[in-house]
């Protein structure tokens, strides 16, 4: 009897190792192996934005921040959509260069929960943490800084708009997947413009409250489509929930993260107020999740053309500058080979989840050079409130 017990739970161990590497097999299945992007002609191409004003090397006062945040963005995913579209980027185009440390309070990878929220109150947190610090006490985003300053301010992101990155300039919460509640603290900050996904966060909710009705209440249109968007007027704030979850990827979508920022700019610029608007390129993070290289590369260009409108917008508004930075990089890509004139890219990912790396800072405008160098995350909120208060 003792033996059969005992040889029932060598079995139960063995079943246990066995299932364990077969899901370990399963979700690394495309961890090392070879994945092949490419254009199916040079048409497809898009030519970056032709510029000839850099105020970048002029110090100076800023009125207007514009922070675009490529969620998982790393030199490899820079790179692999710089080889897709032959070679150029509107990146390119940028002279100021710096490298930003991710690393959070208790590891040395970080979250999007607490790298966006070094970025936005310049502090280290614990991962999963939105807003607050390693006590979980609220933490002052520069969205609300500025808010309170009489800035007008907006949120765009192509995930859920309630998701760590955006929520990090606007909640104050203890981890990230509290949703609804996160929902709930949009109602106390006027942020003049959100766009994104999430609407179930808004009017699905446990509690049954209907927060959209309250938006109206407190003066905001409240669109759900594109066209809407387009054509909505600014004699009212706006929240334009664009999908009950999450926006689809760049390719499955009718509109793009163009579309979206120059709406916000639009509509921001209005009158004689500052603003300061994050944008969020969410879903490069989710390709490199995905390991597949079409999604990142595909969602990266979408973001590069977006960052091409805001350099345009800054070349014309000399008062404004433009930030492109990533929280963390996704995938551990590794670009093997390729083609600038095909399209083509060849990349390995070794990891499926974030890595530790520097990612890189883009700097464009006035006093753009203060953002070149070597430094933790938390800098680039420093240095903008120090631009910002000059």
């Amino acid at each position: 009897m003792l033996s059969m017990m005992i040889n029932r739970k060598i079995n139960i161990y063995l079943l246990f190792i066995t299932l364990g590497l077969f899901f370990d097999a399963f979700c690394q299945k495309n961890k090392g192996d070879l994945l092949v992007h490419k254009y199916k002609n040079q048409e497809e191409f898009y030519k970056p934005k032709d510029l000839t004003k850099d105020l970048s090397y002029i110090d100076g006062k800023v009125k207007n921040i514009i922070v675009m945040i490529g969620d998982g963005m790393g030199l490899s995913q820079i790179f692999s959509a710089m080889m897709a579209n032959g070679g150029d980027l509107n990146l390119n185009k940028i002279n100021v260069i710096g490298f930003s440390k991710t690393s959070s309070i208790d590891d040395i990878i970080t979250d999007s929960a607490a790298g966006a929220t070094a970025i936005s109150t310049g502090e280290k947190t614990y991962n999963g943490a939105i807003g607050v610090d390693k006590d979980k006490k609220s933490l002052k985003t520069i969205l609300e800084i500025l808010e309170d300053r009489g800035f007008y301010t907006g949120l765009v992101s192509t995930s859920r708009i309630t998701h760590a990155t955006p929520a990090s300039f606007i909640a104050h919460v203890e981890s990230r997947k509290m949703y609804e509640d996160i929902a709930l603290d949009f109602l106390d900050v006027d942020v003049d413009i959100v766009i994104g996904g999430g609407e179930d966060n808004f009017n699905q909710r446990k509690d049954k409250r209907d927060l959209l009705k309250e938006f109206e209440n407190k003066n905001y249109n409240i669109v759900r489509n594109i066209k809407d968007l387009k054509t909505a007027k600014n004699d009212k704030k706006i929240l334009a929930l664009l999908g009950e979850k999450d926006l689809p990827r760049a390719s499955y979508r009718d509109y793009s993260l163009s579309d979206l920022l120059n709406k916000s700019l639009e509509f921001l610029s209005e009158g004689d107020k500052g603003f300061f608007l994050m944008v969020e390129g969410s879903q490069i993070d989710w390709g490199g999740h995905a390991n597949d290289l079409s999604y990142v590369i595909e969602d990266m260009l979408d973001f590069d053309r977006a960052i091409g409108e805001a350099m345009e917008f800054v070349a014309k508004n000399e008062e404004t500058i433009l930030i492109v930075t990533a929280d963390h990089e996704t995938g551990g890509l590794v670009i093997k080979d390729g083609s600038y004139e095909k399209g083509l890219v060849e990349g390995v990912f070794t990891s499926a989840k974030h890595t530790p790396v520097m990612v890189p800072v883009f700097a464009f405008g006035k006093s753009a050079y203060r953002f070149g160098g070597v430094y933790e995350n938390t800098e680039i909120f420093k240095r903008l409130i120090k631009i910002i208060d000059m």
